[in-house]
């Protein structure tokens, strides 16, 4: 391991100031401090901010920067987050991992990006999110479509979401279907799903957006917005997007094993929409009733007005109040 990824992880699971001595006891150049040097400016050179203070020593500074090396440190998945590649900024995060899609190999690539100059949500909507002040990453999955479908994919991705906010920060999420995950009603992060054929198989990219250390105005979205760090003290994207990759490569499995029961059974323990009545555009038609389920295979089952059972799916539809 070289000394810059060294003293970024003695500093990462620090989060505190560490004296010179222990850095070079660490990297093994005790009295070597051009080499200690080395190793602080290349991360420098990495984009990470580092406070230093001779009587304490040096520290990272917060927000803590999304790093390559550290998400994927010890991330023992099956296949998502094997490679990880980190920006400052791109146009979307969900472009740069489609457009890797055509190289052999690239299925469970994570692309990360400090801030997008054309973030987008679902119906074309913007995505909202100052540089550094939130969670911006893309996965890439290139499964065959029989095996990983548009409607299960949307339901797991949104519960990975709040499950790795669950784990990370200690704060309960809710789900409101399609693709938002809630706090006491407020929307902390979205989910957008796109996919399109690449050879034999599908390229699909799951691009997710959490507010972590800021959220939009009420008047920016149309619907009040939230923060994790609002919330919790325990916000630090790169913990968050580690639980969050985790629990990704896990659900990816079970719908992989066509394993849909235990999905279904997690996403409706945090779903906010049953037995509302809510009003949903789907396919240009609205529809009207009260939400008898949601279903990883048939998407949302809404009991309508009429009398008529109607299935609506994810793709589709957007949820109107």
């Amino acid at each position: 391991m070289d000394d810059a990824n060294v003293i970024l992880g003695l500093l990462y699971d620090r989060r505190d100031f560490v004296s010179m001595h222990e850095l070079g006891a660490e990297v093994g150049c005790s009295g070597d401090s051009e080499r200690l040097q080395r190793g602080l400016d290349e991360l420098r050179g990495r984009g990470h901010k580092i406070d230093l203070e001779p009587a304490r020593g040096v520290r990272l500074a917060r927000p803590i920067r999304l790093d390559a090396w550290l998400v994927e440190r010890g991330l023992d998945t099956e296949l998502i987050g094997r490679s990880v590649v980190c920006f400052d900024e791109v146009d979307s995060t969900n472009d740069v991992a489609m457009g890797s899609a055509a190289q052999e190999g690239t299925g469970g690539l994570v692309v990360t990006a400090e801030s997008q100059r054309a973030g987008r949500g679902r119906q074309g909507s913007k995505w909202i999110s100052p540089p550094g002040d939130g969670l911006l990453f893309s996965v890439l999955l290139t499964d065959g479509a029989e095996l990983l479908a548009h409607e299960p994919t949307t339901i797991a991705s949104g519960l990975a979401v709040a499950e790795g906010i669950e784990e990370s920060c200690s704060i309960r999420c809710e789900l409101k279907w399609p693709n938002d995950v809630c706090i006491r009603g407020e929307k902390v992060a979205g989910v957008l799903i796109e996919s399109r054929p690449e050879g034999p198989t599908r390229a699909t990219a799951i691009g997710i957006g959490v507010n972590v250390y800021a959220s939009p105005p009420r008047e920016a979205i149309g619907r009040p917005a939230t923060h994790l760090s609002d919330h919790s003290e325990f916000a630090e994207r790169v913990d968050l997007i580690r639980s969050i990759l985790r629990r990704l490569d896990y659900w990816r499995g079970e719908i992989m094993a066509r394993r849909h029961d235990l999905l279904h059974e997690q996403w409706m323990r945090r779903c906010g929409m049953l037995h509302q009545r809510v009003r949903i555009l789907s396919g240009g038609v609205e529809q009207v009733g009260r939400v008898v389920d949601i279903s990883p295979l048939e998407g949302l089952v809404l009991a309508r007005d009429d009398g008529g059972h109607v299935h609506l799916h994810a793709a589709v539809s957007t949820v109107l109040d």
